[in-house]
């Protein structure tokens, strides 16, 4: 298995790993808008075998710092749990700290994303309509973030599937 960015002949392969991860169309309608928005900082496919087996999304935030909106991570039905989603969120993670990004916020299973360092304590204290128990925060800068309060907004095509 290879991650590369994501590129224009991936772009149904893409959608159809979505679709059929999540067994509805919204997250690749998602993953489309924040195409057309020019929102998506990091677009990876996971390929293997020259078929796309899984993506992972990283759009841009509004936060008081640079941060990111993790999601969603999509792996095809018959390679989930074999470390696919894992390799993509690893690799993303990197390369967002490698580009100077501070944060990267997500909404998912805490027991799921505490292993990549990912806290609900450092999410508590910023105002979001996702702020809740499974809404998490990643300093990628060290070890907390730069700010601890404040608004953070994910893209506007967020709210369209919300």
């Amino acid at each position: 298995m290879i991650i590369v960015d994501e590129q224009p002949l991936h772009l149904p392969a893409i959608g159809a790993v979505l679709e059929a991860a999540f067994g509805r169309a919204d997250e690749a309608r998602l993953v489309e808008r924040l195409r057309a928005d020019r929102a998506l900082v990091l677009s990876l496919a996971a390929i293997e075998d020259d078929a796309v087996i899984g993506h992972v999304a990283f759009s841009a935030m509004r936060a008081p710092f640079r941060a990111l909106g993790l999601g969603p991570v999509a792996v095809a039905p018959a390679r989930q749990r074999s470390g696919v989603g894992r390799s993509l969120i690893g690799e993303g993670l990197a390369r967002a700290r490698a580009a100077g990004w501070e944060a990267v916020f997500v909404l998912g299973d805490p027991s799921y994303y505490r292993r990549f360092g990912f806290s609900v304590e450092d999410a508590a204290g910023f105002t979001s309509p996702y702020a809740g128990p499974h809404f998490m925060a990643l300093a990628l800068g060290g070890p907390r973030l730069p700010a601890s309060t404040g608004p953070v907004e994910y893209a506007p095509a967020f709210g369209a599937f919300s």
